[in-house]
Parts: C-alpha cells; sequence; structure tokens
C-alpha cells in the first residue's frame, strides 16, 4: 500500500508541472521594438514616455519601470522589501505590476507562468523561461540584462530572443 500512495504523492505534482508548462503560449519570435504612433511607448535618454491613448495602469506601470532606470541588478532585489537598492528580473516585473496596481506583493521569476492571463497582451506581456522574466509595456522592453548588459533595469529598444518564453499578460491589458 505504500508504494502507491508514495508513487501518487511524487508523480502527480510533478504531472501538474508538466502540464502548466506545456499549456503555455510559447514564444516564437524575437522579442523587437517597433514604434506605432499613438500606441507604443517612445525611449528619449532611457525614460519612457507613455502613449497618450494607453490605459491608466499602463502609465503607471511606465512611471514605475523609469524610477528603476538608475538601479543596479541585485541578486533577490525588490523581494525583501518594494522599495530597495537595486532588482533583480523578477523583483523588477513585480515592481511594477504592483505599482500599477496588477499584483500584490511579489513573485519569482517561476511564478510568473501562472500569472494573469496566457498570451502576449494588448499593452503588457510578461516573457519568462526557468530562472529569468522581463516584460514590453506599450511596446518597450523593460529587462535586466541580456548579453553582455546586466546592468539592472533599463528600458531597451534592441532586438533579444524570445523563444523559449512563455507570454503571460494581466487580464484586460
Amino acid at each position: 500500500m505504500k508504494g502507491p500512495l508514495l508513487l501518487t504523492i511524487i508523480v502527480v505534482p510533478l504531472l501538474g508541472c508538466f502540464s502548466s508548462c506545456s499549456n503555455q503560449v510559447m514564444c516564437k519570435h524575437p522579442v523587437s521594438y517597433r514604434f506605432i504612433h499613438g500606441r507604443t511607448a517612445m525611449l528619449k535618454n532611457g525614460i519612457a514616455i507613455a502613449p497618450k491613448s494607453a490605459p491608466v495602469a499602463v502609465k503607471k506601470a511606465i512611471a514605475a519601470g523609469n524610477r528603476l532606470q538608475s538601479k543596479p541588478y541585485k541578486w533577490g532585489g525588490g523581494h525583501g522589501c518594494h522599495i530597495d537598492s537595486g532588482y533583480d528580473c523578477s523583483g523588477t516585473v513585480s515592481y511594477v505590476l504592483r505599482e500599477a496596481g496588477l499584483l500584490k506583493g511579489s513573485i519569482t521569476s517561476s511564478q510568473y507562468f501562472n500569472y494573469g492571463k496566457k498570451g502576449a497582451g494588448d499593452w503588457i506581456t510578461v516573457y519568462v523561461r526557468r530562472g529569468h522574466v522581463f516584460m514590453t509595456v506599450a511596446g518597450l522592453r523593460l529587462d535586466t540584462g541580456w548579453g553582455a548588459d546586466r546592468s539592472g533595469p533599463r528600458w531597451l529598444t534592441q532586438t533579444r530572443p524570445g523563444k523559449g518564453h512563455a507570454m503571460r499578460h494581466p487580464a484586460g491589458l
């Protein structure tokens, strides 16, 4: 009797993980910035400017991302306290979503596999893979680093690979 019970305790949670990972909407293309007037944010001297037509939550998310632009990368940053001296990838995304009223608390990168709704959003998309998360807000990418630049939370217009990332978004955005 112990054998089947032990098997159930170990295997069932693993199957749940595999099914939650396998039914994600995966990014198949690079994440690229393409300016569309009235629809995407503009980047001027490292500061994002929200489109006038953007929903309030998107404007709040962009303002929050702007406050992080001079912060360095700090492993675990943004998790122990909301206002921190530096931020890691999930701390950055959590801070922005919290400030926009789209998340309570702070979550790790792997927890973003269950955040919001599946697929790309109209205004905000969270890209998550094992060990990393970044986001786009009104078309601009907010990332703590990719390639040689791992300096901390920054708005970026450079294209980065998206393959292997699940896409999630806040409901309605």
